[in-house]
């Protein structure tokens, strides 16, 4: 499974040498045949590393999603096909002519301070938004220019069930930054100098989780994940202490989320372990889920490890260190034994930009199951609640923006519906009013399914019959949903201290 958008080949626009290698002579930068769901494919070597168990290499397989990238041992490398060798440095391939008739005098040169503070603005905190990480709306507004309609289209809009010639827009393309003018001029300068134990040190500290991308996120480092009955294979890198990623596994606790690299000290722990809930106030139950609100500030240890469970599987995630100005709304299912975390999302406390999520997920055990439907739904109901329009956090993984988008169409759909029953007029602020949706999130879901259109001097919202047969569909397989009469919980107010990070 390539998980999604087909990604480009490993080593395709350089041209390399070809021989025999052997386990201690392959190095990074390889491209070597490694054996993946049964069949060899070609994979680019971008890490080694020692464990307990051998020697272990991180391996970028051809057209799959960097999520799928994994560390193998060596017993899964064919070394009698030949090894794709890295190209020498760029540096030695230069022109010695080119090199003497661009010289330049010492004073023109750049001090090693001025060169040292450059570093260091290179390896900054990225925060989420910024070039790097394309905005999650760029494909729905690019792609509807050529049809977007001229005038007011906040205005008063009609309703047209069952429009033949509607359809939902495509899914959104990969934007690969090196194409565009920007990414080349990246390209062209010179790397960072780089440092790999201060590069940690700043990740596990500072709250960023994506400084210098190309070198410390890009490799996972830990390999497997023994968390109550389930054993999970991260996606992402996750700034455990270094130690742990020369385990062969770690164990997590699923109720207190500690973590351990021996599986006896994890034995003694949870003999120990009294903890059956999350450590916070029960806000939310029913027959089928529970959700406790847990305060940052008062338990920083516990939603710092969460933090660190859930970095390994969302790949634009920058909070760990500091977790005070946020709330925690976990999502959990009972038994006997307790209540197990599904998924969680939380909540600045005061959001300047009314964000009503910072960061969602539902752990992989639980994916494709309606329990990411379920977080979204909890968090528009606590928006309706504190009588706010809210919207997610930008930009949204690849993940979380299908779950929004599928969210949002359905919610929109099944109100203008009753409109059309009903034969009223509706408005995308009066939409936006009943679901708790920002204007934004309203237009850009009716822009992307083609709803929206202009006909006879009239703003109207056209639902095809598509989209209604799809929405009969999904209703017949009887998800859950949220019963906002059973939410126990008052928007809660905070003293200026507590909404500020706690240095």
């Amino acid at each position: 499974m390539s998980g999604g958008s087909k990604q480009p080949e490993v080593g395709s626009n350089e041209q390399r040498q070809k021989g025999k290698a052997t386990p201690d002579t392959l190095m990074i930068g390889c491209i070597a045949m490694v054996q993946k769901d049964g069949a060899y494919r070609r994979a680019e070597i971008l890490s080694i590393r020692e464990t307990k168990s051998g020697r272990q290499f991180y391996c970028n397989f051809d057209n799959f999603n960097k999520r799928l990238d994994e560390w193998v041992p060596v017993s899964r490398i064919d070394f009698e096909q030949d090894v794709e060798w890295p190209n020498p440095d760029k540096d030695k391939l230069k022109d010695p002519k080119k090199k003497a008739g661009s010289s330049v005098s010492k004073k023109s040169q750049p001090s090693k301070k001025s060169q040292k503070k450059v570093g260091k603005r290179e390896q900054s905190v990225v925060s989420e938004g910024q070039a790097g990480t394309p905005h999650p709306w760029t494909e729905f507004v690019e792609g509807q220019k050529k049809g977007k309609v001229d005038g007011d289209e906040k205005g008063v809009a009609s309703l047209e069930v069952g429009a033949k010639g509607g359809q939902a827009g495509p899914d959104e393309m990969d934007v690969d930054e090196d194409e565009t003018p920007a990414g080349a001029a990246k390209k062209e300068k010179a790397p960072p100098a780089f440092n790999r134990e201060q590069e940690i040190e700043k990740l596990r500290t500072s709250g960023s989780m994506t400084q210098n991308p190309a070198e410390i996120a890009r490799i996972r480092n830990i390999s497997k994940v023994e968390f109550g009955q389930y054993t999970l294979f991260p996606w992402y890198f996750s700034p455990y202490p270094e130690v742990f990623s020369q385990e062969d596994c770690i164990y997590i606790c699923e109720f207190c989320l500690s973590y351990y690299g021996d599986f006896k000290s994890f034995r003694r722990h949870r003999m120990k372990c009294t903890l059956q809930h999350p450590p916070g106030n029960e806000i939310y139950r029913d027959d089928y889920v529970s959700f406790f609100e847990i305060d940052g500030k008062r338990q920083r240890t516990w939603c710092r490890n969460l933090c660190l469970l859930s970095k390994m599987f969302l790949d634009h995630k920058t909070l760990y260190y500091d977790v005070d100005p946020f709330l925690f709304y976990v999502m959990t299912r009972r038994d006997e034994k307790g209540c197990h975390i599904v998924g969680y999302f939380s909540k600045e406390k005061e959001s300047a930009d009314g964000y009503n999520v910072a960061c969602i997920l539902t752990l992989p055990q639980y994916q494709r199951k309606g329990y990411g439907r379920l977080l979204i739904q909890f968090s528009y109901e606590l928006s309706k609640i504190e009588g706010k329009m809210g919207s997610p956090e930008k930009p949204l993984s690849d993940l979380g923006l299908l779950s929004y988008r599928q969210y949002w169409s359905e919610q929109i759909i099944d109100l203008l519906l009753g409109y059309a029953e009903r034969d009223e007029k509706c408005t995308i602020e009066g939409i936006a009013t009943t679901l708790a949706m920002t204007t934004q999130d309203v237009e850009h879901t009716l822009q992307a399914l083609k709803m929206q259109v202009y006909h006879k001097g009239e703003h109207k919202i056209v639902i095809p019959e598509k989209l209604i047969e799809q929405r009969e569909k999904s209703r017949a397989k009887q998800r859950h949903v949220i019963d906002p009469s059973k939410i126990q919980w008052k928007p809660p107010v905070f003293t200026a201290a507590s909404r500020t990070w706690g240095w």
